[in-house]
């Protein structure tokens, strides 16, 4: 019943217990602090939740992940030299501090922060096999940033590569602004990258994650 339902309480369990008459017939009534030891003893402790959307692991989302993998692969076997290049946003606050601390017992831990929250700012970083191609912070993302980030990588790559016929493939998450309709028609002007869109709720396959 745990395993199956995470969220589950004690009450929750012990009433489950009590009104299940065909694998706990003999049982009529059980203690919550019965059940606390004997979770405690089989090495089921209460943990912090972790949300996770239905459809991450639908079959849907999973057929698309086969898809993806195969598209890999398929470049993979291709002859024209080519490389992945991960690229991903990721939001900070500047106030950010420490949650946890040291201090006396019966005395509370404190750290001295501005009175207000302090700005974000957002980090857009490429990588690929050879290590980070370009970071770049700013203000929140949006379609002309992600086009001048473009711009910037193109060239690099271009630059490092100039006696060489490399192809180089852009592989990213589906925020919006990822797919409008001025970032395809970039991709579409710069040949030589071309892009791969990660499957819904699979950011563990981006390297850059």
């Amino acid at each position: 019943m745990v395993l199956a339902n995470n969220a589950i309480r004690l009450r929750e369990l012990q009433a489950n217990i009590i009104g299940d008459h065909a694998i706990f017939n003999n049982v009529h009534q059980v203690s919550q602090s019965t059940l606390a030891r004997i979770l405690k003893r089989h090495q089921l402790q209460m943990k912090q939740l972790y949300r996770v959307p239905f459809e991450r692991n639908s079959e849907r989302v999973k057929r698309l992940r086969h898809e993806y993998v195969e598209r890999v692969l398929q470049m993979d076997a291709k002859e024209i030299l080519h490389e992945f290049i991960y690229i991903d946003e990721a939001g900070f606050n500047l106030t950010k501090a420490r949650r946890r601390g040291r201090n006396i017992i019966g005395h509370r831990a404190i750290i001295n922060v501005p009175g207000q929250r302090g700005g974000n700012i957002t980090l857009c970083a490429a990588i690929s096999q050879h290590g980070v191609l370009l970071r770049h912070a700013k203000m929140p993302y949006n379609t002309p940033h992600i086009l001048a980030f473009l711009d910037r990588l193109h060239h690099i790559v271009t630059a490092c590569n100039e006696m060489h016929k490399m192809q180089y493939t852009v592989i990213w998450d589906n925020v919006s602004f990822h797919r409008s309709a001025l970032v395809q028609n970039w991709f579409q002007h710069h040949p030589q990258l071309t892009v791969l869109y990660l499957p819904p709720y699979s950011q563990f396959l981006n390297s850059i994650e």
